[in-house]
């Protein structure tokens, strides 16, 4: 329900002191999907910020996105919603927003000035007709190379530059009895793998024409057949465990020196952080692509489903004031491993991955669209299982699965 926008002083004073007088007993139930241990040590900052301000946190992590999602998609959906829900910054929430089922929390974006502090990608894909129905907390870089310095010394190895350069380094360390590649085997991890692929040897350019355009001269074009003969030779630089294997535990091949490269969102530096490790010294991140590489950037969101309950809507007011405060960004993003959403505070104290991802993202051309920000729901799956069938067939040709993109850009809404 939307706040009047006429309201007495004596109405805001007395709303005020009843909010304040009720704050112990507004409980906020959060729903989300961060359940690994660096993912569960960022989550909490909010609940203890929450807490402080006098809140009671009661935390609903249900383990996978899309499991999450579901949950809570029919929870809203069947008149028994959590106060805030987390998805991913971009269309995952459209239906919602469609059907009225979320509140929109334009008057908070404008009074914190969200359109001037936020990335206008970030903007962008959390707007809907004009206003906000999500509050972004974080950037995510999703296309990060994190090595094992150790190894790489050990090897005489410098981090690679380029693809080509990745597979031949690989194949040295793989020479050498080391994991050249480690690699959460499910669909949506071989899906990051590819994408990092196509952003980094393909280009930014294909990136959106693929996802966002659908363009089918892109996918028919030698570039986009010779990407997808590159990211089909990295099957032989991945361990033979590796199908079925959680993204976190993938992590902890590159922590115990099992492995020496892996390519993940910058939330794998939860993992590293958890293990007491520290970015420049373990263990490093780089970019992989021509010219220095692009960044590809998505974050997650919270969502307020609607609600007439005075109480319930004072509450989610709360949520979103500890959810954009300088400190909770700044202490949240530490852990999380990605970098505040709110690009107007100091990131000095932050790792030097999230300095050197802060300082990508200031120049616009290196900033990457996510797939969630780009393409439909639908057509995401279907991509993902094009490129998920693609890997875990060896003997299926490059042409092959282009037959496949193109099936899913006709096919998929």
């Amino acid at each position: 329900m939307r706040l009047k926008k006429r309201v007495s002083a004596y109405t805001l004073a007395f709303a005020f002191i009843s909010s304040s007088g009720a704050l112990a007993q507004q409980k906020a139930e959060v729903l989300h999907w961060w359940t690994s241990a660096g993912e569960s040590a960022s989550v909490k900052v909010f609940a203890d910020q929450f807490t402080k301000a006098g809140g009671t946190w009661v935390d609903n992590a249900i383990a996978g996105g899309p499991n999450a999602r579901t949950a809570g998609i029919n929870r809203i959906v069947g008149g028994n919603p959590p106060t805030m829900m987390q998805f991913n910054t971009g269309k995952q929430f459209d239906e919602l927003v469609s059907n009225d089922l979320v509140r929109d929390v334009e008057k908070q974006a404008q009074a914190g000035k969200w359109r001037e502090i936020m990335p206008k990608p970030i903007v962008d894909a959390t707007v809907r007709n004009g206003k906000f129905y999500a509050v972004p907390v974080n950037i995510h870089g999703q296309n990060w190379l994190f090595y094992n310095t150790k190894i790489f010394a050990d090897a005489g190895l410098e981090p690679p530059k380029t693809f080509p350069e990745l597979v031949k380094s690989g194949e040295k360390l793989k020479a050498k009895g080391v994991i050249p590649l480690a690699l959460g085997g499910q669909p949506n991890w071989e899906h990051n793998l590819f994408r990092a692929v196509l952003v980094g040897h393909g280009g930014a350019d294909m990136f959106r024409k693929l996802y966002g355009a659908r363009d089918q001269a892109t996918v028919k074009s030698p570039k986009f057949k010779e990407t997808v003969e590159l990211f089909g030779k990295m099957r032989g630089l991945v361990d033979p465990g590796s199908p079925g294997r959680n993204w976190n535990d993938a992590t902890a091949l590159v922590i115990t020196n099992k492995a020496a490269m892996h390519f993940n969102g910058d939330w794998a530096k939860g993992e590293f952080i958890a293990a007491g490790q520290t970015a420049g010294k373990e263990y490093n991140c780089t970019l992989v692509g021509e010219g220095g590489g692009k960044l590809v950037i998505g974050g997650d969101v919270f969502v307020f489903p609607t609600t007439k309950d005075k109480n319930v809507l004072a509450t989610q007011d709360k949520l979103i004031e500890v959810l954009l405060d300088p400190t909770s960004q700044i202490e949240f993003n530490k852990k999380k491993g990605s970098i505040p959403v709110r690009m107007d505070v100091d990131v000095s104290s932050m790792d030097p991955c999230a300095q050197k991802s802060h300082a990508v993202l200031k120049d616009p051309a290196n900033q990457v669209e996510a797939m969630e920000l780009l393409s439909t729901p639908n057509f995401s799956g279907a991509m993902q299982d094009a490129v998920t069938q693609y890997w875990n067939s060896p003997n299926m040709t490059a042409d092959a699965f282009i037959e496949k993109v193109l099936s899913a850009m006709r096919d998929a809404s």
